[in-house]
């Protein structure tokens, strides 16, 4: 699966039969390259402040994610977005444009939202126990760890397998699971470190890329990986930001919100 922003790569097998909800329902929607850029900057600073209470974390990264959703729908709008962005956000506005093309390119919008279960995620504190307890055993790097766990399922909220068979947090075929994870595929902690025992398998630590392409043998999903796991390298704080995204999915109305239960 990649799930985050625009829902699966691997189509599920069914649809809900409602109808598709705006990104938003009381959000205004960005009407200038100035505007977007505005509420972006307001929400990485935000964000990636030490100050910022939890609860306006989790309201300025969704203020983050509609900012970027309107942005994938101008993407004529990115040059004059960066232009107006601090220097140090720059190139976190690149990547996260970057990833969103990418997770796009996998997710063609579908003719009706899927019927997903989406469940609330483990704490973010647990998940980054789980990374970093990954990265001391097999050397990958835990933004990597987080990138795809993120675009898979976001942060386990879709509990749900792909039609390829793909199952669990990490999205594992069963076959793989089979030689490479240890445990319960639908366990986060153990899909966790079996998605770090195949990427050092695949060549993780030394070749990144490599490993990612094997997990993926996709470019933009390579690209999508890279980009999200650059922007928690240069500022983990990212990571909240990200781990407070909702699921929406590509439809052929836009963007749609898929509510948790």
């Amino acid at each position: 699966m990649t799930a985050v922003l625009y829902g699966c790569g691997q189509h599920p097998a069914g649809s809900a039969n409602r109808p598709p909800p705006s990104p938003s329902p009381t959000a205004p929607r960005l009407q200038s390259a100035a505007q977007l850029a505005s509420a972006l900057t307001a929400a990485e600073t935000g964000i990636r402040s030490p100050s910022t209470p939890d609860a306006r974390v989790a309201e300025l990264a969704h203020q983050q994610q509609l900012a970027y959703l309107e942005l994938a729908g101008h993407p004529d709008w990115l040059p004059a977005v960066l232009d107006a962005m601090p220097p140090t956000l720059k190139l976190a506005v690149q990547n996260n444009f970057d990833a969103m093309a990418g997770v796009a390119v996998l997710n063609p919008p579908l003719s009706s939202p899927p019927s997903w279960h989406v469940v609330a995620a483990p704490p973010p504190d647990q998940l980054l126990s789980y990374y970093r307890e990954a990265e001391q055993a097999f050397g990958v790097p835990w933004q990597y760890l987080a990138a795809i766990h993120l675009i898979e399922t976001s942060f386990s909220r879709i509990d749900s397998d792909s039609t390829a068979g793909a199952q669990g947090p990490m999205q594992f075929v069963p076959s793989t699971w089979a030689e490479y994870g240890q445990g319960d595929i639908h366990s986060t902690h153990d899909a966790i470190l079996a998605a770090a025992r195949y990427l050092q398998a695949s060549g993780a630590p030394a070749q990144m890329a490599v490993a990612v392409h094997a997990y993926n043998p996709d470019d933009h999903y390579v690209t999508a990986v890279t980009a999200y796991a650059e922007n928690m390298k240069a500022d983990q704080r990212a990571f909240l930001g990200y781990y407070h995204w909702r699921v929406y999915v590509a439809t052929r109305a836009g963007p749609t919100f898929l509510d948790p239960g």
